[in-house]
């Protein structure tokens, strides 16, 4: 029997793996799995290249619980460990046998998915156990080996009579830490992080239910058998090449990664990249709603089918984290718990990689089905918008599938739209308006009354819509967004507008002055205008650039310093109207004044600015003039 001390460079190595290393407790179950893996697949390699003559037949991991003995079992069919392995990879903290081996046998074809990076996983057993064996046999028949530490540098090392290749882990689950001794937590977390893994882990057993034998009755029982309850899929979709798999495989693989998820997916997009880096995986678009927050931190992070994280900031473009999925790279630096993403190349690399090819995924969506493509608009737009803002490179790509629909349920790309404008929506300088509504029920009149002069009204309603239109403004010659009930269409209304004013100049004057004195001048701007007697004879617009940059603020949490901005708007008096002739003609000033206040308060009505006590005033001003 072998004694000795545990050679580490830092003193006190295990308090500081207990309290500092790894951030949760519960991860100490991913690394040993992980490293039962790591010793199958090593196993597997070196019988593929004839390095081994054992015979590598179906390996499988398994966890067993001995709650009576507070003891926790993790046992593997891998490559095991001879007495001088354990010694130089069990007893030399952060001597990673993975780095190792994939050195050694580099030129031998590809890595087989070896985990292994860090060398400290093994020993985060000692965060839930006070003491820990290990039970070891080489696949080159050497003797076992048993090898026992219980917290304190101090081992032993010896000869055991193990028959069967591989390792077992025996943790002594610590005092405080029986939550580990449960089936459920056990269960919760195999699912957890190991829910793939590329070996077959078995907990335990379960019944199932066998056919009933040829002639049986039809209320004789059905036979069953006890059979290994396999927890992980070691073989997921995103694992497999995409030719080789059909829509319903996608469709699966989804519900397996979202059993509580009930609407299906609108599509995925299948990542596979070898050079420069290696990534695998599948994102998927769900419906979204308007909340930009909701919907993120569903996608998985992966290393060689060992689950990471759910926070995918910085692999991830930020509009994407809110699609759905999986990505799974070896090439993704972590810190040594795998808890922290790592400032790299490579990430920078990888993010750019996920941009272009889910942007490259919707055009060829686009191209190939574009009636679907539209069908689909209002349920993944908020991404591609967001995207448009956030990512340059996908903004540019975005043109060629980025939708703008109307209030008439009909599509443009930005190309499409600008040729059915630009001959008719311009404004005094030449300048192409393309106006728009935010909400077709509340703008329905001016929706109506630049459809009468044949103009095209888009229906752009998410959140974010006012920065996408700032942003396209720029980065687009000559044209310009207007909200329907702006004031910036009464210069493109006018362009070719010969209606003359019924009223005298007079008349202009006397009209202007009585309503500044009765319209509140801290709210609304009175202007005068002679339009088709059919107009509305009172239209609130307000200005656009006002309106906009108050929803920008609103959105993008004060980015633009405007701070609260005041509500102002423009009065727009159409002269030409019977009613505001009337209104000029009323002998009492009382009389005036109520019809100014009447039909104030309906443009307000019509704008949803009418609230509270003044549409408490307003109503009852209602009830009294019908009588």
């Amino acid at each position: 029997m072998t004694k000795g001390n545990i050679n580490v460079s830092v003193e006190n190595i295990f308090p500081l793996i207990k309290k500092f290393l790894y951030s949760d407790h519960e991860i100490f179950l991913r690394e040993l799995i992980s490293n039962a893996t790591d010793a199958t697949l090593k196993l597997k390699h070196l019988t593929s290249i004839g390095e081994s003559k054992s015979e590598y037949g179906e390996p499988k991991i398994e966890v067993k619980i001995d709650k009576d003995g507070k003891k926790l079992h993790i046992i593997d069919q891998g490559i095991g460990m001879t007495a001088e392995e354990v010694e130089k990879y069990i007893n030399q903290i952060a001597f990673s046998g993975a780095e190792e081996f994939l050195d050694k046998y580099k030129d031998a074809g590809k890595d087989a998915g070896i985990i292994g990076h860090f060398g400290l996983g093994f020993y985060s057993s000692f965060m839930v156990a006070d003491k820990v064996e290990i039970i070891t046999k080489s696949h080159t028949d050497a003797p076992a080996a048993h090898w026992t530490c219980d917290g304190s540098p101090e081992f032993t090392l010896e000869e055991t009579d193990k028959k069967d290749r591989g390792t077992e882990i025996i943790l002594h689950i610590s005092e405080g830490e029986e939550a580990f001794l449960e089936e459920s937590r056990i269960r919760e977390l195999l699912v957890k992080y190991n829910k793939f893994m590329p070996i077959p882990i078995k907990f335990g057993t379960k019944t199932e239910t066998l056919p009933k034998p040829e002639g049986a009755k039809e209320d004789d029982p059905a036979p069953t058998q006890e059979v290994d309850d396999i927890i992980n899929n070691p073989n997921p979709a995103w694992t497999k090449q995409p030719t080789d798999l059909e829509e319903d495989d996608y469709k699966n693989f989804y519900r397996e990664l979202y059993p509580m998820q009930f609407e299906e997916p609108l599509f995925n997009i299948h990542l596979n990249v070898d050079y420069p880096f290696h990534l695998t995986g599948i994102l998927y678009f769900p419906k979204m709603t308007n909340d930009l927050n909701i919907q993120k931190d569903r996608i998985q992070l992966y290393q060689n089918q060992v689950f990471v994280t759910d926070n995918v900031e910085g692999i991830v473009p930020e509009f994407l984290t809110m699609l759905r999925g999986v990505i799974d790279s070896p090439d993704i630096p972590l810190n040594v718990s795998r808890s922290y993403l790592q400032a790299d190349s490579n990430v920078k690399k990888i993010s750019s990689y996920i941009t272009r090819k889910v942007a490259d995924k919707l055009k060829s969506i686009f191209n190939n089905n574009r009636e679907d493509f539209e069908k689909k608009w209002d349920d993944i737009k908020i991404v591609i918008e967001y995207g448009m803002l956030s990512e340059e490179k996908f903004f540019e790509k975005a043109d060629a599938f980025a939708l703008y629909p109307t209030v008439d349920g009909k599509f443009y790309t930005f190309e499409e739209l600008t040729n059915a404008i630009k001959a008719k929506q311009t404004d005094k300088d030449d300048k192409m308006v393309i106006l728009y509504a935010s909400n077709k029920d509340e703008q329905h009149a001016y929706i109506q009354a630049a459809k009468d002069k044949d103009y095209e009204v888009l229906l752009l309603d998410s959140p974010i819509v006012s920065h996408l239109m700032q942003k396209l403004e720029t980065s687009k010659e000559n044209i310009s967004f207007a909200r329907v009930d702006a004031d910036h269409i009464d210069n493109l209304i006018k362009k070719d507008d010969t209606t003359i004013s019924k009223l005298s100049e007079d008349e202009k004057t006397k009209l202007d002055e009585l309503l500044k004195e009765v319209v509140p001048s801290e709210k609304f701007m009175v202007q005068l205008e002679a339009m088709d007697s059919n107009a509305s004879p009172f239209i609130i617009t307000q200005p656009e650039f006002m309106r906009r940059m108050k929803e920008m603020q609103q959105t993008g949490g004060g980015m633009f310093g405007m701070g609260n901005m005041p509500e102002m708007y423009n009065l727009v008096v159409n002269t030409n109207h019977e009613l505001v002739g009337q209104i000029l003609n009323t002998k009492t000033r009382k009389k005036q004044e109520r019809l100014i206040n009447q039909s104030l308060d309906l443009a307000r009505l019509s704008q949803g600015l009418l609230k509270g006590e003044e549409l408490t005033n307003f109503i009852k001003r209602s009830y009294d003039m019908i009588k």
